[in-house]
């Protein structure tokens, strides 16, 4: 049996930026409905964060921006761009969130966990090296494959984002990094504006940033077999130590900030095709980080589907027919990567 476990934490919700705002720390009790009866399963660890450190941070982040998120939340309620607010607690949030994940990895890397649930906030996908944006203060999923990279001297790390987003800061982190593949799902063209077919890395890291932009409206039908036919070999070819997942629920046909289709059963069997990749390539080593969602029913029941997904004994996937979308994107993946990767 896999071992398991989850990671949330009431200190999240001190993080606060203003009751109109979409990330509001009510997506976290949402949350706490989805994790009923499991903190008292004994198949489930739970698993306690802890700050990340500033040398940590810096794997990825550089300093100044380390101070700009610390001296904006002393002189909160403070503003980093048009979306990205920040209150007194955020800069420490943000730290118990970074350090959450990497609490996960070491979790997972020294064998007391196979796959983990990171229910941490503010999310992070959209932070770059040297900017907050887009609701994220420093990128959780970037740093726990860094830290993965130095702490543990993994050689290969794969980061899969199936947010709505296009998570522009984690593969900017990456983009020339043969050691961490960045595989992402997305509407497109929509927020940040990154994540074309075309954008596949440069030097060493040619072909190890794949982006499957999505028009308006695709759903389960394009979404479950990108991952079932397309990301799910190309991780076998890849042969990651361990997989991070960038898990984003705001492509839920219920999610108010954008227009995709996907149900919570999708989302599952995205879930499902991802612990298969990793136990056949990494004996189950795999890592979820919550990034967005903003319908609180929405992020509940994926949440759920998701952890049902990480204990099944074996993954199914859902059971749908290909679109002519799917075979269309699948067409253009190959122009654009299909002489590195095959499927």
């Amino acid at each position: 049996m896999p071992k398991l476990g989850y990671l949330i934490d009431d200190r999240y919700l001190n993080h606060d930026p203003g009751s109109r705002h979409p990330e509001s720390p009510k997506r976290l009790t949402a949350i706490r409905e989805a994790l009923s009866g499991y903190e008292t399963n004994p198949r489930w660890r739970h698993v306690e964060p802890r700050p990340a450190r500033l040398e940590e941070l810096e794997l990825v982040h550089r300093p100044s921006l380390l101070d700009q998120v610390e001296k904006a939340s002393q002189q909160a309620p403070a503003q980093l761009d048009a979306d990205t607010v920040v209150s007194s607690e955020s800069y420490r949030t943000a730290l118990l969130a970074a350090g959450g994940v990497l609490e996960c990895v070491d979790a997972i890397c020294a064998g007391d966990l196979q796959r983990a649930f990171a229910f941490v906030r503010p999310p992070g996908h959209h932070a770059e090296p040297d900017r907050a944006m887009g609701f994220c203060l420093f990128n959780n999923v970037a740093l726990g494959a860094a830290y993965a990279r130095v702490k543990h001297r993994l050689e290969r790390v794969a980061v899969v984002d199936i947010d709505l987003h296009h998570g522009n800061g984690t593969q900017a982190c990456f983009y020339d990094d043969p050691h961490v593949l960045y595989l992402s799902s997305h509407q497109f063209p929509f927020y940040p504006g990154t994540g074309a077919f075309n954008e596949i890395g440069l030097r060493e890291g040619r072909g190890h940033s794949l982006n499957f932009p999505l028009p308006e409206g695709a759903g389960d039908a394009t979404l479950v077999p990108i991952y079932a036919k397309i990301v799910g070999p190309i991780l076998e070819q890849y042969k990651p130590e361990l997989i991070l997942v960038s898990a984003g629920f705001d492509a839920h046909f219920k999610d108010p900030l954008g227009g995709l289709t996907v149900t919570d059963q999708g989302y599952g069997s995205v879930a499902a095709s991802l612990i298969r990749a990793a136990d056949r390539t990494c004996n189950g080593k795999i890592c979820f980080a919550l990034e967005g969602g903003y319908n609180f029913e929405a992020l509940r029941d994926c949440s759920r589907a998701v952890m049902q997904a990480m204990e099944a004994e074996s993954t199914q996937e859902l059971s749908v027919s290909d679109d002519p979308l799917f075979h269309h994107l699948s067409a253009r993946a190959r122009r654009f990567f299909g002489d590195i990767w095959q499927w």
